[in-house]
C-alpha cells in the first residue's frame, strides 16, 4: 500500500502538470488574441479611412446596410469625414466657400498680398499674418495646408516655400 505522502506527491505532480498545460494553452490563446486584436484594429482603421473617402456618398451606402430589426444603419459622425475638411480640386466657378475656414484664411491672406502687389508669402509670414507664434508646429501646419492647396490647383509655389494664388483663382475675387 502506498504511503500518504507518496499519494500526495503524486497528486501534486499531476496537478502541477495540469497547471503547466493550462498555462501553455492560456499563453497560446493570449498570443492568438493579440494577433486577432491587431487584425481587428487594422480593419477598424481601414473602415474609417474608407468612410472618410466615401463620406459624400455615405447616405447611399448606408441604404444597403440594415440592423437585424430592419432599420437602416447610419454612419457615425466619427466614421465619416468632417464637413468641408476635404479640399476639392479647383475649377472655374468654384467658390472659396467650398473650403474650410482655415483654407479660406490662407487664400484671403494671399489675395490681400496680390492686391497690394507684394508677391508670394512664406508659411512663417502667414503665421505672423494670422497672429500665430512662428513656432515649427504652427508653420508646418500652414505648410501642409498650403501644399494641399497647391496640389489641388488653388495656389502656386513660385519658389520652394513661397506661395501665391493661382492665376485663375486670383481673378475670382474671393469667390464669396
Amino acid at each position: 500500500m502506498p504511503s500518504v505522502m507518496g499519494l500526495l506527491e503524486q497528486r501534486e505532480l499531476t496537478a502541477r502538470r495540469r497547471v503547466d498545460e493550462l498555462r501553455e494553452e492560456a499563453d497560446r490563446i493570449h498570443a492568438e488574441l493579440n494577433v486577432a486584436e491587431r487584425e481587428w484594429n487594422e480593419w477598424v482603421i481601414a473602415r474609417s479611412r474608407v468612410g472618410e473617402v466615401l463620406a459624400p456618398d455615405a447616405a447611399v451606402a448606408s441604404e444597403d446596410q440594415h440592423h437585424p430589426d430592419g432599420h437602416p444603419v447610419r454612419p457615425s459622425p466619427t466614421d465619416a469625414a468632417k464637413p468641408k475638411s476635404v479640399v476639392p480640386v479647383w475649377r472655374a466657378g468654384l467658390a472659396w466657400s467650398a473650403l474650410s475656414v482655415d483654407y479660406q484664411r490662407v487664400l484671403q491672406a494671399l489675395a490681400d498680398r496680390n492686391r497690394l502687389g507684394q508677391g508670394p508669402l512664406t508659411c512663417q509670414e502667414m503665421a505672423a499674418c494670422f497672429g500665430l507664434d512662428p513656432v515649427p508646429a504652427k508653420v508646418e501646419a500652414l505648410r501642409s495646408k498650403a501644399k494641399r492647396l497647391v496640389a489641388r490647383g488653388w495656389l502656386v509655389e513660385s519658389a520652394p516655400g513661397r506661395f501665391t494664388l493661382a492665376k485663375d483663382v486670383a481673378g475670382q475675387g474671393g469667390g464669396s
